[in-house]
Protein backbone atom coordinates (compact mmCIF):
# COMPACT_ATOMS: atom_id res chain seq x y z
CA UNK A 1 0.00 0.00 0.00
CA UNK A 2 1.12 3.74 -0.54
CA UNK A 3 1.22 5.62 2.54
CA UNK A 4 -1.29 8.56 2.65
CA UNK A 5 0.34 12.03 4.86
CA UNK A 6 -2.32 13.14 6.33
CA UNK A 7 -1.54 16.75 7.52
CA UNK A 8 -3.17 17.46 11.55
CA UNK A 9 -2.51 21.02 13.69
CA UNK A 10 -1.33 18.20 16.21
CA UNK A 11 1.31 16.50 14.33
CA UNK A 12 4.84 17.24 13.52
CA UNK A 13 7.28 17.69 10.41
CA UNK A 14 9.48 14.49 11.91
CA UNK A 15 8.05 11.45 11.55
CA UNK A 16 11.14 9.89 12.85
CA UNK A 17 11.61 6.61 14.08
CA UNK A 18 9.26 5.37 11.44
CA UNK A 19 10.07 7.06 8.72
CA UNK A 20 13.33 9.32 9.17
CA UNK A 21 13.95 9.64 5.30
CA UNK A 22 10.54 11.46 4.95
CA UNK A 23 10.95 15.38 5.43
CA UNK A 24 7.59 17.14 5.25
CA UNK A 25 6.97 21.27 5.49
CA UNK A 26 3.31 20.90 7.53
CA UNK A 27 2.62 19.00 10.12
CA UNK A 28 1.55 15.36 9.51
CA UNK A 29 -0.68 13.72 12.07
CA UNK A 30 -1.26 10.47 10.89
CA UNK A 31 0.06 7.82 7.95
CA UNK A 32 -2.98 6.10 6.35
CA UNK A 33 -2.42 2.53 5.29
CA UNK A 34 -5.39 0.89 4.45
CA UNK A 35 -9.15 1.89 4.15
CA UNK A 36 -11.41 3.13 1.12
CA UNK A 37 -9.21 5.56 -0.29
CA UNK A 38 -5.72 3.26 0.25
CA UNK A 39 -4.24 3.32 -3.13
CA UNK A 40 -1.92 0.20 -3.90
CA UNK A 41 1.73 0.89 -4.65
CA UNK A 42 2.49 -1.95 -7.07
CA UNK A 43 1.35 -4.71 -9.38
CA UNK A 44 -1.87 -5.44 -11.47
CA UNK A 45 -3.20 -3.10 -9.40
CA UNK A 46 -1.33 -0.45 -9.10
CA UNK A 47 -3.21 3.04 -8.31
CA UNK A 48 -6.42 1.55 -7.86
CA UNK A 49 -8.22 2.35 -4.19
CA UNK A 50 -9.62 -0.55 -1.37
CA UNK A 51 -12.80 0.93 -1.97
CA UNK A 52 -12.41 0.34 -5.91
CA UNK A 53 -11.16 -3.61 -5.44
CA UNK A 54 -13.32 -4.50 -2.36
CA UNK A 55 -16.34 -3.93 -4.45
CA UNK A 56 -14.69 -5.53 -7.70
CA UNK A 57 -13.08 -8.68 -6.06
CA UNK A 58 -15.21 -8.95 -3.13
CA UNK A 59 -14.20 -11.21 -0.90
CA UNK A 60 -11.22 -12.50 -3.01
CA UNK A 61 -9.91 -9.75 -1.42
CA UNK A 62 -11.80 -9.15 1.62
CA UNK A 63 -12.47 -12.51 2.53
CA UNK A 64 -15.51 -14.50 3.92
CA UNK A 65 -15.00 -13.25 7.32
CA UNK A 66 -16.31 -9.65 7.75
CA UNK A 67 -20.25 -8.91 7.51
CA UNK A 68 -20.05 -6.87 3.93
CA UNK A 69 -17.27 -8.96 1.93
CA UNK A 70 -17.87 -5.90 -0.76
CA UNK A 71 -16.20 -3.43 1.47
CA UNK A 72 -12.70 -3.44 2.95
CA UNK A 73 -13.09 -3.92 6.74
CA UNK A 74 -10.18 -2.27 8.66
CA UNK A 75 -8.69 0.98 8.45
CA UNK A 76 -4.62 1.17 9.63
CA UNK A 77 -2.32 4.10 9.90
CA UNK A 78 -0.05 5.50 12.20
CA UNK A 79 -0.50 8.71 14.63
CA UNK A 80 2.54 11.34 15.55
CA UNK A 81 0.84 13.29 17.93
CA UNK A 82 3.38 15.93 19.13
CA UNK A 83 0.35 17.96 20.75
CA UNK A 84 -2.54 16.98 22.41
CA UNK A 85 -5.29 15.37 19.81
CA UNK A 86 -8.84 17.05 20.07
CA UNK A 87 -10.82 14.95 23.13
CA UNK A 88 -13.52 13.06 20.47
CA UNK A 89 -15.99 10.27 20.51
CA UNK A 90 -16.92 7.70 17.74
CA UNK A 91 -20.79 6.11 17.98
CA UNK A 92 -20.95 2.44 18.45
CA UNK A 93 -22.60 -0.31 15.85
CA UNK A 94 -26.34 1.02 17.55
CA UNK A 95 -25.21 4.59 17.46
CA UNK A 96 -23.74 4.71 13.86
CA UNK A 97 -26.89 2.91 12.43
CA UNK A 98 -29.42 5.05 13.60
CA UNK A 99 -27.86 7.99 12.03
CA UNK A 100 -27.66 5.98 8.72
CA UNK A 101 -24.19 4.65 9.06
CA UNK A 102 -23.41 1.25 8.41
CA UNK A 103 -21.00 0.35 11.57
CA UNK A 104 -19.64 2.34 14.41
CA UNK A 105 -16.37 2.90 15.22
CA UNK A 106 -14.27 0.67 18.02
CA UNK A 107 -10.22 0.92 17.44
CA UNK A 108 -6.73 -0.52 19.33
CA UNK A 109 -3.54 1.38 19.67
CA UNK A 110 -0.15 -0.35 19.75
CA UNK A 111 2.41 1.81 21.05
CA UNK A 112 5.13 1.38 18.99
CA UNK A 113 7.09 3.75 20.83
CA UNK A 114 6.88 6.30 23.57
CA UNK A 115 9.13 9.06 25.15
CA UNK A 116 9.11 9.11 28.95
CA UNK A 117 5.33 10.55 30.79
CA UNK A 118 3.74 9.47 27.08
CA UNK A 119 0.11 9.96 28.41
CA UNK A 120 -3.30 9.32 26.49
CA UNK A 121 -7.13 10.16 28.07
CA UNK A 122 -9.45 7.39 28.10
CA UNK A 123 -12.73 6.97 29.07
CA UNK A 124 -14.30 9.59 32.07
CA UNK A 125 -12.93 9.91 35.31
CA UNK A 126 -15.17 7.28 37.69
CA UNK A 127 -18.32 8.74 38.88
CA UNK A 128 -18.47 11.52 36.19
CA UNK A 129 -21.86 11.54 34.43
CA UNK A 130 -22.31 12.47 30.28
CA UNK A 131 -23.85 15.65 31.97
CA UNK A 132 -20.54 16.65 33.83
CA UNK A 133 -18.45 16.32 30.94
CA UNK A 134 -20.77 18.22 28.81
CA UNK A 135 -20.96 21.13 31.11
CA UNK A 136 -16.95 21.32 31.67
CA UNK A 137 -16.72 21.87 27.66
CA UNK A 138 -18.52 25.12 28.24
CA UNK A 139 -16.52 25.88 30.97
CA UNK A 140 -12.97 25.18 28.89
CA UNK A 141 -11.91 22.28 31.64
CA UNK A 142 -13.07 18.73 29.69
CA UNK A 143 -9.54 17.11 30.27
CA UNK A 144 -9.57 17.51 33.97
CA UNK A 145 -12.75 15.01 33.55
CA UNK A 146 -10.88 12.66 31.90
CA UNK A 147 -9.54 9.34 33.08
CA UNK A 148 -5.49 10.31 32.12
CA UNK A 149 -2.74 7.20 32.10
CA UNK A 150 0.70 6.91 31.43
CA UNK A 151 1.29 4.22 28.41
CA UNK A 152 4.81 2.45 27.67
CA UNK A 153 6.03 1.16 23.99
CA UNK A 154 4.43 -2.37 22.93
CA UNK A 155 1.23 -2.19 24.95
CA UNK A 156 -1.75 -2.24 23.86
CA UNK A 157 -4.67 0.25 23.91
CA UNK A 158 -8.58 -0.80 23.22
CA UNK A 159 -11.20 1.77 22.70
CA UNK A 160 -14.67 0.98 22.45
CA UNK A 161 -16.83 3.07 20.53
CA UNK A 162 -18.77 5.63 22.88
CA UNK A 163 -15.47 5.82 24.69
CA UNK A 164 -14.43 9.82 24.72
CA UNK A 165 -10.63 9.98 24.24
CA UNK A 166 -7.05 11.72 23.06
CA UNK A 167 -3.82 11.29 22.45
CA UNK A 168 -1.03 13.36 24.36
CA UNK A 169 2.00 13.93 23.16
CA UNK A 170 5.41 11.82 22.93
CA UNK A 171 4.37 8.77 21.29
CA UNK A 172 4.28 6.76 18.00
CA UNK A 173 1.13 4.79 17.94
CA UNK A 174 -0.46 1.95 15.01
CA UNK A 175 -4.01 2.28 15.09
CA UNK A 176 -6.30 -0.55 13.81
CA UNK A 177 -10.03 0.24 13.87
CA UNK A 178 -13.66 -0.65 12.13
CA UNK A 179 -13.76 1.09 8.56
CA UNK A 180 -15.13 4.49 9.65
CA UNK A 181 -14.41 8.07 9.59
CA UNK A 182 -17.34 8.73 11.92
CA UNK A 183 -15.56 11.21 14.58
CA UNK A 184 -17.60 13.73 17.02
CA UNK A 185 -14.98 16.59 18.41
CA UNK A 186 -16.01 17.29 21.72
CA UNK A 187 -13.37 19.72 22.69
CA UNK A 188 -10.38 20.75 20.94
CA UNK A 189 -8.03 23.00 23.54
CA UNK A 190 -9.49 26.75 21.52
CA UNK A 191 -8.38 25.85 17.82
CA UNK A 192 -10.50 27.22 15.40
CA UNK A 193 -12.15 23.58 14.42
CA UNK A 194 -15.97 22.58 14.33
CA UNK A 195 -17.16 20.89 17.17
CA UNK A 196 -19.70 18.20 17.23
CA UNK A 197 -21.58 18.58 20.38
CA UNK A 198 -25.11 17.43 19.87
CA UNK A 199 -24.18 13.94 18.43
CA UNK A 200 -20.93 13.74 20.44
CA UNK A 201 -22.80 13.76 23.81
CA UNK A 202 -25.29 11.53 22.83
CA UNK A 203 -22.47 8.88 21.67
CA UNK A 204 -20.80 9.14 25.14
CA UNK A 205 -21.18 5.87 27.50
CA UNK A 206 -19.95 7.22 31.23
CA UNK A 207 -18.48 3.40 31.35
CA UNK A 208 -16.86 1.08 28.68
CA UNK A 209 -14.48 -1.74 28.23
CA UNK A 210 -11.89 0.44 26.96
CA UNK A 211 -8.42 -0.22 28.72
CA UNK A 212 -5.22 -1.48 28.29
CA UNK A 213 -5.22 -5.35 27.08
CA UNK A 214 -4.50 -7.71 29.46
CA UNK A 215 -2.32 -9.96 27.28
CA UNK A 216 -0.68 -13.36 27.72
CA UNK A 217 2.92 -14.22 27.12
CA UNK A 218 4.66 -14.18 24.21
CA UNK A 219 5.44 -17.19 22.18
CA UNK A 220 8.82 -18.09 21.46
CA UNK A 221 9.81 -20.63 18.09
CA UNK A 222 13.44 -21.05 18.16
CA UNK A 223 14.69 -16.87 17.53
CA UNK A 224 11.20 -16.02 16.33
CA UNK A 225 8.43 -14.50 19.14
CA UNK A 226 5.17 -13.72 18.85
CA UNK A 227 2.65 -11.77 20.70
CA UNK A 228 -1.10 -11.72 20.63
CA UNK A 229 -1.71 -8.26 21.40
CA UNK A 230 -5.50 -8.34 20.96
CA UNK A 231 -8.67 -10.37 20.19
CA UNK A 232 -12.40 -8.96 19.86
CA UNK A 233 -14.87 -8.80 18.26
CA UNK A 234 -13.75 -6.97 15.37
CA UNK A 235 -10.21 -7.71 14.88
CA UNK A 236 -7.48 -9.88 15.67
CA UNK A 237 -3.42 -8.10 16.13
CA UNK A 238 -0.76 -10.28 16.52
CA UNK A 239 3.28 -9.00 16.95
CA UNK A 240 5.56 -11.27 15.23
CA UNK A 241 9.57 -10.22 16.19
CA UNK A 242 11.54 -12.80 13.09
CA UNK A 243 15.05 -12.97 13.14
CA UNK A 244 15.75 -16.30 11.79
CA UNK A 245 16.67 -16.69 8.27
CA UNK A 246 14.55 -18.84 7.27
CA UNK A 247 10.67 -17.87 6.15
CA UNK A 248 7.37 -18.22 8.08
CA UNK A 249 4.01 -19.51 6.61
CA UNK A 250 0.74 -18.13 7.68
CA UNK A 251 -2.23 -18.77 6.40
CA UNK A 252 -5.88 -16.18 5.19
CA UNK A 253 -7.74 -19.02 7.14
CA UNK A 254 -8.18 -19.12 11.25
CA UNK A 255 -9.02 -21.79 13.50
CA UNK A 256 -12.83 -20.69 12.04
CA UNK A 257 -12.64 -21.75 8.87
CA UNK A 258 -13.38 -18.81 7.51
CA UNK A 259 -10.98 -16.17 5.86
CA UNK A 260 -9.97 -12.52 5.64
CA UNK A 261 -7.57 -10.56 3.83
CA UNK A 262 -4.57 -10.04 6.45
CA UNK A 263 -2.24 -6.37 6.97
CA UNK A 264 0.73 -6.27 7.46
CA UNK A 265 2.67 -3.25 9.12
CA UNK A 266 6.48 -3.08 9.78
CA UNK A 267 7.82 -1.44 13.03
CA UNK A 268 11.27 -2.12 12.28
CA UNK A 269 13.36 -3.78 9.96
CA UNK A 270 12.82 -5.33 6.83
CA UNK A 271 11.17 -8.85 5.43
CA UNK A 272 9.64 -10.55 1.96
CA UNK A 273 6.66 -11.31 1.36
CA UNK A 274 6.45 -14.38 -0.43
CA UNK A 275 3.84 -16.68 -2.56
CA UNK A 276 4.17 -19.42 -5.33
CA UNK A 277 4.08 -18.03 -8.61
CA UNK A 278 4.02 -14.46 -7.42
CA UNK A 279 7.20 -11.86 -7.42
CA UNK A 280 7.92 -11.40 -3.72
CA UNK A 281 6.86 -7.79 -2.23
CA UNK A 282 9.09 -5.77 0.32
CA UNK A 283 8.17 -4.87 3.50
CA UNK A 284 10.09 -2.56 5.23
CA UNK A 285 9.49 0.34 8.35
CA UNK A 286 6.45 2.50 8.01
CA UNK A 287 5.20 0.06 5.19
CA UNK A 288 1.65 -1.92 5.24
CA UNK A 289 1.22 -4.90 2.45
CA UNK A 290 -2.75 -6.62 2.14
CA UNK A 291 -2.59 -10.13 1.51
CA UNK A 292 -5.83 -11.14 -0.21
CA UNK A 293 -7.86 -13.76 1.62
CA UNK A 294 -8.37 -15.97 -1.65
CA UNK A 295 -4.14 -16.35 -1.52
CA UNK A 296 -4.53 -18.62 1.21
CA UNK A 297 -1.05 -19.05 2.31
CA UNK A 298 2.29 -16.71 2.47
CA UNK A 299 5.35 -16.67 4.00
CA UNK A 300 7.50 -13.97 5.28
CA UNK A 301 11.43 -13.98 5.10
CA UNK A 302 12.95 -11.62 6.98
CA UNK A 303 15.82 -9.74 5.87
CA UNK A 304 18.31 -9.88 9.05
CA UNK A 305 15.50 -9.30 11.41
CA UNK A 306 11.74 -7.61 11.27
CA UNK A 307 9.16 -6.49 13.68
CA UNK A 308 5.60 -6.06 12.24
CA UNK A 309 1.65 -5.78 13.55
CA UNK A 310 -1.04 -8.64 11.89
CA UNK A 311 -4.47 -7.41 11.82
CA UNK A 312 -7.52 -9.67 10.31
CA UNK A 313 -11.17 -9.77 10.87
CA UNK A 314 -11.97 -13.08 12.84
CA UNK A 315 -14.17 -15.42 11.79
CA UNK A 316 -15.71 -16.12 15.19
CA UNK A 317 -17.41 -14.27 17.28
CA UNK A 318 -15.19 -13.37 19.74
CA UNK A 319 -15.53 -12.10 22.97
CA UNK A 320 -14.63 -8.48 24.34
CA UNK A 321 -10.78 -8.71 25.42
CA UNK A 322 -10.28 -8.30 29.41
CA UNK A 323 -8.46 -4.76 29.91
CA UNK A 324 -7.47 -2.47 32.59
CA UNK A 325 -6.86 0.93 33.19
Amino acid sequence: MAPMFDPRPWGTTDLAPIYPNHHFDQKIGESWLTGDNGKVANGAFKAKTLAELSKELGPELVGDAPADQHRFPLLLKFLFPAEKLSVQVHPDDEGARAIGEPNGKTECWYVAHAKSGAKIGLGLKPGVTREQFAQSIHENRAEELLNWINVFQGEMIYVTGGTVHTLGPGSVIVETQQQSDTTYRLYDYGRPRELHLELGIAAIKEKTLAGKVLRPAPKEEGRNRRSSLIAAPYFVVDLFEMKDVYPQTFETNDDSGKSSAQILVAVEGCALIESPGREPVTLTKGDAVVIPASLKEFSVRPQWTVEFLKAYVPGAALPEPATRM
